[in-house]
């Protein structure tokens, strides 16, 4: 696609943006709504699952389906992959209970996973690495705008209208997007010859799966070193040696091994992990601090998370510009890194609006400069008959360490938690109830839960109906357990500021490559339109 019009290039872009921003819309809208709908649902003990489930199936259909983008085109899956998140959104809408709730998002994460995998592939079909930085800036851009609208979006609706329809809006969008892939994407050429590795298929989900369900489970479902526990990541050990056996010896393998023998490809994918494992691991729990800790309602606290998506926004395009223009990367992840681990640091101390707001101002800065660089030097690092795979192995590492992260950052806060509620209750200045009706004891007692925190309307409706006397009692009582839960989650956002200490080490053993000029192998192209000699290349044939 690379020789097409600039002019059919743009529209495509356009077209693959539309998709983009409609998942990415779906997921942002319900960000800091999600709180209230589990709640609602009585869920709250599987909030965790309705995350983790979402970067499951999106982790499995992204991998599976980069290699099969490679061999038959990238046209009929990102299709695919827009009807199935519009299915998954309108059931996702119509849950009665949270056990609906997660299989419809499981849905919606087959979609999802397949979308991004293709979009991000796609610019790598239509621009040389060279010009990608721009466009990869600006599909950065694209989440990072419906970043700036969702969350805020998602808080006036659930606070004014049924939650079901955050996940219907936006369902004439998927439309548009489905129609304008189906008339302007051009359609790929199968390869020939090259057949399907269904049996490394197989062992790669097998390997997923009780991974992601091992980490999932552990510390909260079952100990660490529990038999449930031990079970499952003795069976990912078995299925990943099996998975490579199968890989080595497969003609067209899902996962092909050799990429990981290239060192860029293999220092992003590990820096994705870590990173996500920071990443999302601690700001998943930012709708919690700032509904729970500082009290605020769900429509103002997408105003807080704003700043973060607006500066991300802006400094992801400018980046990518950059990037284009000089054709070098490492030094804004170099720069990038830091700012992220500094806007994090500050969420373990913040204890404020002012404080939060800052917060995601310097975190939304790091994030802009550093985000785009490794899956830009990912596919710059691969040859172009791998770009599906290679584009889909830095989802898999990213998504593997997102779940991961919120897995075990959520073992973090429940043994924090548990530890400060009882230190909360039993305190100094803890409420004295003994003066008080029995039956009002027991009505204010209900609300001695954290989750209680995240539904703010009926705490204020609660709080005016108890008699005068109790009134004081049940306010300090939710102090407490707000203070509680705000040195829980500082222990969470230090954790994850610690991992990406970790992330930032390994930037300065990215090795960085010139940015090619052009898709083709260098026996294919003048050596002055290549500009450089790419290891990616050397055994690829014309």
């Amino acid at each position: 696609m690379e020789h097409l019009s600039k002019k059919r290039k743009l529209s495509i872009m356009i077209a693959i943006m539309a998709a983009m921003f409609f998942a990415a819309i779906n997921q942002t809208i319900t960000s800091t709504a999600m709180p209230r709908i589990i709640a609602i649902l009585d869920g709250m003990d599987y909030y965790t699952w309705t995350i983790n489930i979402y970067l499951l199936t999106s982790t499995i259909a992204a991998i599976l389906v980069g290699k099969l983008s490679d061999m038959f085109g990238r046209k009929p899956f990102i299709l695919i992959g827009i009807l199935l998140f519009m299915v998954g959104a309108f059931l996702t809408g119509t849950s009665s209970d949270v056990y609906q709730f997660i299989f419809y998002r499981g849905i919606q994460g087959l979609g999802a996973g397949i979308i991004q995998s293709t979009a991000f592939t796609a610019v790598g079909d239509l621009f040389a690495p060279r010009e990608r930085g721009k466009w990869m800036g600006l599909l950065t851009a694209v989440f990072g705008f419906s970043s700036v609208i969702g969350p805020t979006l998602g808080g006036y609706l659930v606070d004014r209208v049924d939650w079901h329809w955050l996940f219907w809006i936006f369902l004439p969008l998927g439309i548009v997007a489905f129609i304008m892939i189906l008339t302007l994407f051009p359609k790929g050429e199968r390869k020939p010859g090259e057949s399907i590795d269904y049996l490394g298929s197989l062992f790669l989900t097998t390997t997923i799966v009780p991974l992601l369900l091992a980490f999932s489970w552990a510390g909260t479902e079952y100990p660490w070193a529990s038999g449930q526990i031990i079970g499952l990541l003795a069976v990912t050990v078995v299925s990943l040696i099996i998975f490579i056996f199968i890989e080595s010896k497969a003609k067209n393998p899902v996962l092909p091994l050799h990429l990981f023998k290239n060192s860029v490809i293999t220092v992003s994918n590990i820096i994705g992990f870590i990173m996500n494992f920071g990443l999302m691991g601690a700001m998943i729990y930012i709708s919690f601090f700032v509904q729970g800790v500082l009290g605020i309602s769900a429509t103002l606290s997408g105003y807080v998370t704003m700043p973060m998506s607006i500066v991300m926004v802006i400094t992801s395009a400018i980046t990518g510009q950059l990037i284009a223009k000089s054709g070098k990367y490492k030094r804004y992840a170099v720069i990038g890194m830091p700012i992220m681990i500094v806007g994090m640091g500050i969420m373990v101390v913040m204890n404020s609006v002012a404080v939060a707001v800052l917060s995601m101002i310097v975190f939304g800065l790091g994030l802009g400069l550093g985000m785009p660089v490794f899956s830009l030097a990912t596919q710059n690092a691969a040859a172009h008959k791998d770009l599906g795979v290679a584009t889909a192995s830095s989802q898999l590492f990213r998504n593997l360490g997102g779940t991961i992260g919120i897995a075990v950052m959520g073992t973090v806060m429940s043994n924090s938690l548990a530890k400060n509620l009882t230190n909360a209750m039993h305190s100094s200045n803890a409420p004295d109830f003994s003066t008080l009706d029995p039956k009002i004891t027991e009505q204010i007692l209900s609300f001695a839960n954290p989750r209680m925190l995240m539904n703010k309307p009926l705490i204020e409706q609660t709080q005016a109906s108890l008699p005068a006397d109790a009134q004081p009692l049940f306010a300090q009582m939710i102090a407490n357990i707000r203070e509680a839960l705000g040195s829980t989650l500082s222990s969470v956002f230090l954790t994850g500021t610690i991992v990406m200490v970790v992330a930032f080490v390994l930037v300065f053993f990215l090795k960085e490559l010139p940015l090619r000029t052009s898709n083709k192998a260098p026996s294919e192209v003048a050596p002055e339109a290549t500009g450089d000699v790419n290891p990616a290349f050397a055994t690829e044939k014309a």
